[in-house]
């Protein structure tokens, strides 16, 4: 049987070289590639994952299969949350949080909903599987990532700089 980390590298090179026609969804989940700066290494690490809407946000759960561990992916983004997504052809920055309580209170449930294995992921292990919102952010010299407006939205709302969740 294949490992999951040579599963990882095709899934990502066939997202990239179809530009996300290929790829783009799995087992019924949008998925993105995630690029975060390695906190020990400095090298960058593209990763895809599963991901979901929440208004101008992107969320993605750091569930590692329900290990005891958090994933490489989470580690990196505690030590350096700005990243990159690509979603299809688009590419652009984000920064990461965890979710504050009363978030993660809302979008617990509904996140089992979409992708069930979540709630078996969480009954394997004691520590609080991390939900992570993506927030997008203005490229340097550039308007933002396209199509998002509103609320929370680029330039129209100050950003949290911390990897902390906010206050609830």
């Amino acid at each position: 049987m294949a490992s999951w980390s040579f599963v990882g590298r095709i899934h990502r090179a066939v997202y990239r070289a179809t530009g996300g026609r290929l790829g783009a969804r799995l087992a019924g989940l949008d998925m993105l590639l995630l690029t975060t700066t390695g906190r020990r290494s400095g090298r960058r690490r593209t990763q895809p994952l599963a991901c979901f809407r929440d208004g101008d946000h992107w969320v993605v759960v750091a569930s590692n299969g329900g290990q005891d561990r958090h994933p490489a992916w989470f580690l990196n983004l505690e030590a350096r949350p700005d990243a990159r997504i690509r979603i299809g052809r688009q590419e652009f920055a984000v920064r990461a949080r965890v979710a504050s309580g009363v978030e993660r209170a809302r979008l617990w449930p509904w996140l089992q909903q979409r992708n069930p294995p979540y709630a078996r992921y969480q009954r394997r292990t004691e520590r609080q599987i991390p939900v992570v919102i993506l927030q997008p952010m203005p490229e340097a010299g550039g308007p933002g990532a396209p199509g998002l407006s509103g609320p929370g939205a680029p330039g129209t709302s100050a950003a949290n700089p911390s990897w902390a969740p906010r206050p609830d």
